[in-house]
C-alpha cells in the first residue's frame, strides 16, 4: 500500500489552541496553507473511538493542498482536551459531543461555511450533528462510519464467523469469563485489527499514538463502546440514526473499505437514505483508507469538497 509519508506534507502553519467547553477544554489543532484560497472553505475533522484522539487523522490535513484550513481536535475526555476519567457513565452521551462541537463552531467563526468529516465514531457523530444544527455545513464526508450499532454489530459478527473455529472459541471462553484483557484475547484482538482497522505493516507512529491514548485513558471508549471492536457492552450498544437519515440535508459523500469492519449493512443506510449522496469504495483498504491508500483518499475527497465550496 502507499505511503503517507509525503501526502500530508502540505506547506503551511499550524496553530493549536483551546477552547472553554462549560467547565471543561476542548484542544484545538487549526492548518492554515501557506498559500490560502478564500474560494476554499474549512473542514473540520471528527476523529473516532469514541476516546481515539486525533492524531491517527493527522493525514488528513492532506485536504489543505488546494488552500483550505483544516481543524483537527481531540474529543472531550481524550488526547489533549479536558480528561474526566471519573465522570459517570451517564456523562458520556452522543449529545454532549454535539454540544461540545457546536462550541467549537461558533467559538471559531466557521458558520458562514464549512465542510464536516467524521472517520468512524467521527461519522456517527456528524450526522448527529448536522440533524441539530444544519446551519452552515456545506457538505459532510462520512468516511467508514455505522449508521446503526445493532447492524455493525452484525457484521462484526460475520467477520468472527470467518476466523479460525479455535479462535471464536477463545473468544467466547474470555468474554464468558470477563478476562478481555487477558494476552490471549488481545493477541486476537490485534490479528483482527491487522485485518479490518489497518492493512498496513508496520503501523503508522500516527495511529499507534492514537491507540496508546485509548491505553492511557480508556475512559470514554470503555464506556460508551466496550473492551473491543467486537466487544460492543457500551452506552452506544443500542444506537442507531437509521429512522432519521431522511432529515439529512447537507449533500453526503459516503466512504468505505473492501476490507472495512464496518461491512456494507452498517453503512448502506446512509446511502439509502440520503438525499443527495455519494457513495466511493476503496480497494484493498480497510477501515483507515487516509492511511492505507492516502494519495485516492484525498483526491476523492478534495474533489467532493471543492465541489460543494
Amino acid at each position: 500500500m502507499e505511503s503517507t509519508a509525503d501526502d500530508a506534507a502540505v506547506p503551511g502553519r499550524v496553530e493549536t489552541s483551546t477552547l472553554p467547553f462549560g467547565d471543561h477544554w476542548t484542544w484545538v489543532r487549526m492548518f492554515h496553507p501557506a498559500e490560502p484560497n478564500d474560494d476554499r472553505l474549512p473542514v473540520v475533522v471528527l476523529h473516532g473511538g469514541p476516546g481515539m484522539a486525533h492524531n491517527y487523522t493527522l493525514a488528513i490535513g492532506a485536504l489543505g493542498h488546494d488552500g483550505r484550513r483544516v481543524v483537527h481536535y481531540d474529543q472531550l475526555g481524550c488526547g489533549n482536551s479536558s480528561h474526566l476519567p471519573d465522570a459517570p457513565a451517564q456523562f458520556w452521551t452522543v449529545e454532549l459531543f454535539v454540544d461540545e462541537l457546536r462550541n467549537l463552531v461558533e467559538r471559531l467563526g466557521l458558520l458562514d461555511g464549512f465542510h464536516l468529516l467524521g472517520h468512524s465514531w467521527g461519522a456517527m457523530l456528524a450526522p448527529e450533528y448536522v440533524l441539530r444544527h444544519p446551519d452552515g455545513v456545506r457538505s459532510m464526508t462520512l468516511a467508514n462510519g455505522l449508521a446503526s450499532m445493532p447492524l455493525f454489530a452484525q457484521g462484526i459478527n460475520e467477520l468472527l464467523r470467518a476466523m479460525p473455529r479455535e479462535t471464536q472459541e477463545l473468544i467466547a471462553e474470555q468474554e464468558r469469563a470477563g478476562t478481555t484483557d487477558s494476552a490471549e484475547y488481545l493477541s486476537v484482538v490485534d490479528q483482527f485489527y491487522r485485518q479490518h482497522i489497518c492493512r498496513l505493516d508496520p503501523w503508522p507512529q500516527d495511529l499507534q499514538d492514537s491507540f496508546a491514548n485509548v491505553e492511557n485513558d480508556p475512559t470514554v471508549y470503555g464506556t460508551m463502546f466496550g473492551p473491543s471492536e467486537f466487544t460492543i457492552t457500551g452506552t452506544l450498544v443500542g444506537w442507531s440514526i437509521v429512522d432519521r437519515l431522511d432529515g439529512v440535508g447537507a449533500p453526503t459523500l459516503v466512504l468505505s473499505g473492501e476490507h472495512d469492519e464496518a461491512r456494507p449493512q452498517a453503512w448502506a443506510p446512509f446511502v439509502e437514505r440520503i438525499r443527495d449522496v455519494r457513495h466511493h469504495e476503496f480497494a484493498g483498504a480497510s477501515h483507515i483508507p487516509h492511511l492505507e491508500t492516502p494519495a485516492e483518499f484525498t483526491r476523492v475527497v478534495g474533489a467532493f469538497l471543492r465541489r460543494h465550496d
